[in-house]
Formats: C-alpha cells, sequence, structure tokens
C-alpha cells in the first residue's frame, strides 16, 4: 500500500504540473495519463521498421519525413529539384546506414518492393496524382493537407483508398492535439449549450505582383513541376513556398491553413463526414493582374442541415508571413458558441466564457471522440494495425471539400447551395463544373 501511495501523489503531481504547463485542465491530463500508463504495446523490434520514402523534399515534407524517420527507415527522397532532393537525402541519411536514394520521378519509387510507406510533401496540385499512384501500389501514405485540390479529386481518391486498403492519413496534425480535442469533445457534448454557431479566423494570405519570368533555374524541371497544372512561363513566384497563393496549384490561405481549422469546425459540430448545405463568401481585396491569383482576404458563410452556422474569415493582409495576430488583435483559430457560451482554442491555447466549462470534467457516459496524441505515431500504429487513422481519406476529403466551397463562392461571387450527400451543387450546372479541373495532357488519373 505504502508504494501505491507514493506513486498516486508521483502521478497527482505530474498531472499538476502538465496542466500547469499545458493549460490544459486537471481532470482531461489525468485521463491521458492514465490512458498512458496502461499496458504498453508490444514495442517494435529494430526489424519491424518499414521503408519509408519522401515525394516532395521542401519543407514541409522534410520536416515530416524526419519525424516518420522515429517509426520507419527513410530509404528514398523525390523531387523535381534537385538540389532540394539532394539537401533532403542529406538531412535524412542516419549514420551507418546507406543514404536515402534520389529520385526526380515518383512513378520509379512506386515501383521499389522495399519501400511500404510514402510521406507526400508535394504541392498541393500534385497530391491527388501521388496519392492515387501510391493507392494503386499498395503502399501506405502520409498525405500532406489540403489533401486535394478539388472536390472531384477527393471523391476519386476515397474510392480508390477503400478498394485498395491502404492507409491514408491527412496531415492535418490539429487532430492529434489534445487541446482541440479537448474543445470539440466539450461542443459535442453540448458543454456551451445547444451549439450555435463556429468561426474560424484563418490568415490572410499574399497579395503582390505582377511578377516578371525568367529562365528556369538548371536543377529544376518546371514543366514536371507544373504537371497537371497549365503550361507557364516560370516565375520564380510561382515555385515552391510560394505555390499556394496561386489558384492554378492551390486556393490560398482557404485551402491552406482553413485545412487546420475548418477540419476542426467540422469535427465539433459533427459534420466530418458529411458538409454544409450552403456557402456563400465575399473576397476582401481584388487581386493585382500578373501578380498571386488566389485571394488573399476574403469572408466566407456556411450553413449546416441542423441549423448550424460557421463563418471563415481572414485575418489581417500578410499575416501568413509568421504572424499569428493581426493589428486588431484577432489571432487565428477556432470558436465555438452555444446558448449557454463560447470556447475558443488554436494552437498553445484554450479558453471559455466560462472557466468551469473546461475545469469540469465529462461524465463517464460522455461522446468521447478518437484519441491520437501523435499525429505521425498514430499513421505508423496504422501501417501495423490495418486500423483507420484518426484523419483518414473521406474526413481528409471532407476537411478539404468545405474549403474548395469557399473559394468556387469566392471566384463565381454568389451564394451557393450544396448537397452534401450527393457532393453537388443544387440545380447548378455552373457551379458544378468547378468541381473539377481539366488535367493538361499526358497526366491523367490514369498515368499513375
Amino acid at each position: 500500500m505504502k508504494n501505491f501511495h507514493v506513486s498516486r501523489r508521483v502521478f497527482v503531481k505530474r498531472c499538476a504540473t502538465v496542466a500547469a504547463m499545458t493549460g490544459l485542465p486537471l481532470w482531461f491530463v489525468e485521463r491521458r495519463l492514465v490512458a498512458a500508463a496502461e499496458p504498453a504495446k508490444k514495442k517494435p523490434s529494430p526489424n519491424d521498421r518499414p521503408g519509408v520514402a519522401l515525394i516532395g523534399c521542401g519543407g514541409q515534407g522534410t520536416g515530416d519525413a524526419k519525424n516518420a524517420a522515429n517509426w520507419g527507415d527513410i530509404v528514398a527522397v523525390c523531387d523535381v529539384d534537385s538540389k532540394h532532393a539532394e539537401a533532403t537525402a542529406a538531412k535524412l541519411t542516419v549514420e551507418g546506414k546507406p543514404a536515402p536514394k534520389i529520385y526526380s520521378d515518383f512513378r520509379r519509387v512506386l515501383e521499389r518492393a522495399d519501400i511500404h510507406a510514402l510521406v507526400n510533401g508535394t504541392p498541393d496540385h500534385w497530391h491527388t496524382l501521388v496519392n492515387l499512384g501510391a493507392s494503386r501500389a499498395k503502399k501506405d501514405v502520409y498525405a500532406e493537407k489540403p489533401l486535394t485540390l478539388t472536390i472531384d479529386e477527393g471523391r476519386r481518391l476515397v474510392r480508390e483508398v477503400k478498394q485498395s486498403g491502404i492507409v491514408l492519413q491527412t496531415g492535418t496534425q490539429q487532430r492529434s492535439s489534445p487541446r482541440f480535442r479537448l474543445a470539440c469533445e466539450l461542443v459535442r457534448n453540448e458543454r456551451i449549450g445547444k451549439l450555435r454557431e463556429a468561426s474560424v479566423w484563418l490568415p490572410a494570405g499574399l497579395r503582390d505582383g505582377p511578377f516578371a519570368a525568367s529562365a528556369v533555374p538548371a536543377e529544376l524541371n518546371w514543366d514536371f513541376w507544373l504537371g497537371q497544372a497549365p503550361k507557364v512561363d516560370y516565375v520564380k513566384q510561382r515555385c515552391h513556398q510560394t505555390f499556394r497563393f496561386w489558384y492554378d496549384y492551390s486556393g490560398g490561405t482557404m485551402t491552406d491553413w482553413g485545412a487546420h481549422h475548418n477540419d476542426i469546425a467540422l469535427w465539433g459540430i459533427g459534420a466530418e463526414r458529411s458538409g454544409p448545405v450552403s456557402v456563400e463568401a465575399k473576397p476582401g481585396v481584388e487581386m493585382i493582374p500578373g501578380g498571386f491569383s488566389a485571394f488573399s482576404e476574403y469572408a466566407v458563410d456556411y450553413t449546416y442541415a441542423n441549423g448550424v452556422t460557421h463563418s471563415c474569415h481572414s485575418t489581417a493582409a500578410n499575416a501568413w508571413n509568421g504572424a499569428v495576430i493581426d493589428p486588431k488583435g484577432q489571432q487565428h483559430g477556432v470558436k465555438f458558441e452555444g446558448a449557454d457560451g463560447w470556447i475558443w482554442v488554436t494552437r498553445g491555447k484554450i479558453e471559455a466564457s466560462d472557466p468551469e466549462f473546461l475545469t469540469t470534467p465529462l461524465p463517464s457516459n460522455a461522446t468521447r471522440l478518437y484519441e491520437s496524441n501523435d499525429h505521425m505515431g498514430n499513421f505508423f500504429d496504422s501501417i501495423r494495425s490495418r486500423k483507420p487513422p484518426i484523419c483518414e481519406a473521406e474526413i481528409g476529403h471532407r476537411s478539404a471539400s468545405v474549403c474548395h466551397l469557399g473559394v468556387i463562392s469566392l471566384r463565381l461571387g454568389r451564394k451557393l447551395q450544396w448537397d452534401p450527400q450527393a457532393e453537388r451543387f443544387v440545380g447548378d450546372d455552373e457551379a458544378n463544373r468547378w468541381l473539377t479541373r481539366e488535367l493538361r495532357k499526358p497526366w491523367s488519373y490514369d498515368s499513375v
């Protein structure tokens, strides 16, 4: 008994320390640590490390691959920019093991039998073709967000993943944050009363230009980088990190940061496998001709079948460039408002209109959400168990879809009615044409 009491005191002290450091309520920390203290799964042996390849060697992809190296061996990297590929291969080389082999065509990576999983860190317009190729090659994939470039791509990918049986984890890692899970569990259990509205604030994008074309760098295969997107002259600002501000390749911060925070809004609303029934969006500024083409500032309003509303607004211009708070003091994140109060959550913070909303434990029979405390770890757990990860293809597709709906309404300039079951606009042929984009030849959905 003495040992029990000592260990209980240590446990309580540890919980209090974690609660103080994270700002999470003590009862929630205790629940997490009790679960973590349960008999551990059999630790994988050194031989139980899947062969992993990274496709897309930018900053996000390289960071994801470094994380994946905790569970698997990085045996290959692939990029159409040879400097990126070489630098990343050097960073991922482990002493005593062969350096990752470098490729410039992801299809050659898919041919290797010793590669079991992929990290897809390509630009948005390449996500779907790489993911489809992985599915057809029976390779599990950690797929960066937004999962797709269009809603039609998402529908195709969900079908293929289901048919192939691969594990696909969408890289919306806020799903594996205890802070966001706590907020959504409280909302789903009506801690703030009946939910009325979810409000999302995202960093504004860049609004610059016009830009001049220049010579393609010797290390870059520009035509391959463009892939399915329209053929255009090389412009430095189109490529690598700032690709996300061009409509040809992305949807601006609406699909970039929106894939994170709108995903949490859907989770709290309980619509993560469905979606809204209407969307109306308005741009905050006009974009500069010859410059970035994805709207940098916007206001989007969604309505759901149960009457809940969901707004999505950009913060101040250029907030994407490392800032999290605009001159008016609006931090980006998610706010849930109910009949009895509100809960606000973002990375590093959770607050409520009544502190007891957070500090009072949920009852034992409360609705519990999928628990993951390590997004990449959850992916590799799913590889071994073959159970769905926390952000499987359907969930990643729906999170991307709600962002795409906002982008389509922005570009059409009017309110749209949406059928989330059929995944079509209601009685609107013009809007439905925006569900897909023409792929530039020779690329097609059958070319991978």
